[in-house]
């Protein structure tokens, strides 16, 4: 199925060609078509499926009509979790964009620099702008924009900004949008507390649903390696080396861990750098433009890079540290193996957290082999959990959970002095 047989124009669909893009993926050729009709829709495929393109395409071609209008007004709001993520939504609109008769004004806005060069940005007015929810309400706060004029609402990876750290500012968002409006939700993910409340805010949504099979599920050669937690930087030192690791996205649960294990490998003669929430937004992006370039072989990072970070070609990601939830190892493993490239995702699993990591391998029907390099074969055996005879107090669901919280400690000391009374 080609692209100019989904009703896009002759300039969208030429933009697509020079992008490289022969045919539509099966989010785009069912999502394309219902939002051109107008409805509401809720998208959900996996990472790396173009789920952008499928919302960018036909919001650029419902806004021609109306952008004669002067002055500028703000018609299409895409809202994100991320600045890396605004950052690349605003780069594929003005692709998409570029042949257009009228390219309308794309204007992204994200929190973490100094508001002062977005204000000046929005003199004029835009058409569209791609925001972090805190950014867009303090320049609505500021009178930078209004958004009064809303005809369409996207939520990009929509089940991050309905869940809770974003759930106060979306509500505020939404109370100075106009009440009619085309929604658009889109996810790798939906659990189904979000489904609910996003049933609350769509009308009557066209449901899209693309689920992985042999034929679009990302080729990611997933890898589950054994060995003890005090030695997976010398493994992943190890393997960098030992297979030729070139380009290498490393995900860790701290910040401190980006910078400590960044600095054992470049100690070990391997070009690796941080990337966190804590460095600036200057800082953030030149790692990226240069882990792009090849001018890093390794990036170390936390779950901040599990969304929203488009790399070319990725080889490889690993889960140095895992994550919290089955969810955020989808959004992790899927920053490699996208646009049809293949990748390898390799998960470092110790006696502590085997537990941890079946429980993500039953959550998203998995059942991986556990590998052990010559060398690096486990020893340690698992920590015993503290036991009292107080009742057991339910863990967090994650790793942290089996070890008793202070809380824990002094509830066992109460009643060791009690029997001691």
């Amino acid at each position: 199925m080609p692209f100019h047989s989904l009703g896009l124009s002759p300039a969208l669909v030429r933009a697509v060609g020079e992008l490289g893009f022969t045919a539509p993926t099966p989010i785009q050729a069912e999502a394309i078509p219902a939002v051109l009709r107008g409805a509401d829709l809720l998208g959900s495929a996996q990472t790396g499926s173009g789920k952008t393109a499928a919302f960018a395409l036909p919001l650029l071609q419902l806004l021609q009509d109306g952008l004669k209008h002067t002055p500028r007004r703000v018609r299409a709001l895409v809202l994100v979790p991320t600045r890396e993520l605004a950052a690349q939504v605003g780069e594929v609109l003005r692709s998409l964009a570029q042949h257009l008769p009228q390219p309308p004004k794309v204007a992204v806005v994200f929190g973490g620099v100094s508001i002062n060069p977005q204000m000046m940005g929005l003199r004029g007015g835009a058409d569209v702008v791609v925001a972090t929810p805190g950014r867009l309400l303090d320049l609505v706060e500021h009178n930078a924009l209004k958004l009064s004029a809303v005809t369409m609402l996207v939520l990009d990876e929509a089940d991050r900004l309905l869940d809770l750290g974003f759930a106060d500012e979306l509500q505020r968002v939404l109370a100075l949008l106009p009440p009619k409006r085309q929604n658009l939700f889109f996810s790798a993910t939906f659990p189904p507390d979000v489904q609910t409340l996003a049933e609350g805010l769509l009308h009557d949504p066209v449901r899209v649903e693309v689920e992985a099979t042999a034929a679009n599920e990302p080729a990611i050669l997933q890898r589950v390696i054994e060995v003890d937690e005090n030695r997976r930087t010398e493994l992943l030192r190890h393997l960098i080396k030992d297979q030729a690791w070139e380009r290498v996205l490393v995900f860790v649960a701290t910040q401190y861990a980006t910078e400590h294990v960044a600095w054992k490998l470049h100690k070990n003669g391997i070009f690796a750098t941080p990337f966190h929430g804590g460095l600036s937004q200057g800082a953030r992006q030149k790692v990226l433009e240069e882990f792009k370039d090849e001018r890093w072989d390794v990036v170390v990072t936390t779950d901040l890079a599990a969304r929203g970070i488009d790399i070319a070609q990725l080889p490889v990601v690993v889960n140095y540290d895992l994550p919290r939830s089955a969810v955020d190892y989808v959004h992790r493993i899927g920053r490699t193996g996208r646009a049809g490239e293949s990748g390898l995702a390799v998960s470092f699993v110790s006696a502590d957290t085997e537990d941890h990591f079946a429980l993500i391998e039953k959550r998203q029907n998995l059942s991986l082999p556990r590998e052990r390099i010559e060398g690096f074969e486990p020893i340690q055996p698992k920590t015993p959990v503290a036991t009292t005879d107080l009742a057991p107090v339910p863990g967090t669901g994650g790793v942290k959970g089996k070890r008793p919280s202070k809380k824990d400690k002094l509830r066992a000391a109460a009643a060791e002095a009690e029997k001691g009374g």
